[in-house]
């Protein structure tokens, strides 16, 4: 069944693995009842936790090994698994696709299994494990618009069924985290300006978000967790429209703002 929706997932922290009280718990909990009902043939996932200097796919051919790149988080965290299957031939499909569209080298890792970046948001949105999924990187010495036109150029999976996932959080800056219930201003001024920026369409805007929008440095020292939208905006097509379909705040800044994107119809 063709998909006319991308999503960029706000994953933050990795307790939100165990965290019940975490409003984006619920939320990707409800993924199939509330957001997205439909069962996508295969995951296409690009994560904020990996970053490359070429896009690289991992091609595996059995499960996905759970990856726990996180220190010092309480001990169940590091027993949960994920063992969704892997998807190599959405691998290969992804390369022939990114060649297509001229990125000349795009790499393959055929050992490396799912990120929490990945691993987390699909335990809690697809708790069965049962939907090939495959990794996409970053490159985080690139820039957005660099990020949307690769998610252009991946366009065409959505009509073979695959769900693209762009994996990050919409404000990450880990040296402003604070244990209070109290918001960060200059947190609340980007989140709402890409909030806006996203919801009228001015995807230009967020391509060169360095600078259109307000602290964009404080809220992304660096873009690895950024670039994840910019390429689920990039697959959804030049019209798409996109929406707000959670918003919430751990740690004084750390946002959970995640977004769907539909294409415009043909």
């Amino acid at each position: 069944m063709a998909l006319k929706e991308t999503f960029y997932i706000s994953h933050g922290s990795p307790t939100l693995s165990i965290d019940e009280s975490l409003e984006a718990r619920k939320f990707l909990q409800s993924w199939k009842n509330q957001v997205f009902p439909y069962k996508p043939t295969s995951i296409l996932l690009i994560s904020g936790h990996w970053d490359t200097a070429v896009p690289t796919v991992n091609v595996i051919h059995k499960n996905n090994d759970t990856i726990y790149d996180f220190y010092n988080f309480p001990k169940p965290m590091y027993e949960l698994k994920y063992p969704a299957p892997g998807a190599p031939q959405l691998a290969k499909r992804v390369k022939e696709l990114l060649k297509g569209s001229g990125f000349s080298r795009v790499d393959e890792d055929k050992k490396r299994g799912l990120d929490h970046g990945a691993w987390v948001p699909l335990m809690l949105m697809y708790p069965e494990a049962d939907i090939p999924v495959c990794q996409l990187s970053v490159q985080s010495d690139q820039d957005g618009t660099y990020h949307y036109n690769l998610g252009k150029a991946l366009a065409p999976l959505k009509d073979e069924g695959v769900l693209i996932i762009g994996s990050g959080s919409a404000v990450h800056n880990l040296r402003a985290l604070r244990q209070s219930t109290a918001l960060a201003p200059w947190a609340v001024e980007f989140d709402n300006w890409l909030k806006d920026a996203l919801l009228e369409g001015r995807y230009e805007d967020v391509n060169h978000y360095e600078q259109k929008a307000p602290h964009a440095k404080t809220a992304h020292p660096s873009p690895d967790h950024f670039y994840p939208l910019h390429v689920a905006i990039g697959a959804a097509g030049e019209n798409s429209k996109a929406k707000l379909i959670h918003s919430s705040f751990q740690l004084s800044s750390l946002s959970y703002a995640s977004y769907q994107f539909t294409s415009a119809s043909t």
